[in-house]
């Protein structure tokens, strides 16, 4: 046990400040989306502050993402500087591999938001903005969740483009949150939808 403390402690800097700030904020965005949607969904907090205009108060929830999302990758980074250097790729691939990770793991992002739109990316059923079937183009016919799947990939790029073991490490908690995050995300999406399908059921019998 002591040997694996000493080895971690060679390429992962515990006393630097931005290594936590960075690991904060990357639990941080999905557990208060999370909460703000769910709220939303039950209060439409968000919708009486936009004058019941569920759709703009799903557009103004989507800046506040992306901004917080821009600015999570911006104290990864600043962790990622002050962290031990060490190399982890051949030469030859030092570069290769962590900007084919970035290419595939942006492409998710990207193609997904594409499919879902703005309001299917960024939590638009729980303001009630419902998609009128289920997304099965690419990405999603390769992947669940392939911007989860995405963004982890591209922390990995940053971890082994800079060459800092500790990335790893913070891309393994990466994964293990979004993990987390989607045991509760999935099921409460799966109800929004089946008490839609429910109540259309009803009112075909009321006709």
């Amino acid at each position: 046990m002591s040997s694996m403390a000493s080895s971690l402690s060679s390429i992962v800097d515990w006393s630097k400040p931005s290594l936590l700030i960075s690991v904060v904020s990357i639990a941080f965005n999905p557990t208060a989306w999370n909460i703000v949607a769910r709220n939303e969904y039950h209060n439409k907090t968000i919708t009486r502050l936009f004058g019941g205009n569920a759709k703009n108060g799903c557009y103004f929830l989507a800046v506040m993402i992306f901004s917080f999302g821009m600015l999570r990758d911006s104290l990864y980074h600043l962790a990622l500087e002050d962290q031990p250097r060490q190399k982890m790729l051949p030469e030859s691939y030092a570069t290769l591999v962590p900007a084919a990770l970035f290419v595939v793991g942006q492409t998710f992002v990207l193609t997904s938001t594409f499919a879902l739109g703005i309001t299917g990316t960024f939590l638009g059923d729980y303001f009630g903005i419902l998609m009128d079937h289920r997304v099965e183009g690419f990405p999603f016919n390769v992947l669940r969740n392939p911007m989860y799947v995405g963004s982890t990939l591209c922390f990995a790029a940053g971890a082994l483009w800079y060459e800092r073991p500790a990335g790893l490490l913070i891309t393994l908690y990466v994964y293990i949150v979004y993990l987390i995050a989607l045991r509760f995300e999935g099921p409460f999406t799966d109800m929004i939808y089946s008490t839609r399908a429910t109540a259309k059921t009803a009112s075909k019998k009321e006709l």
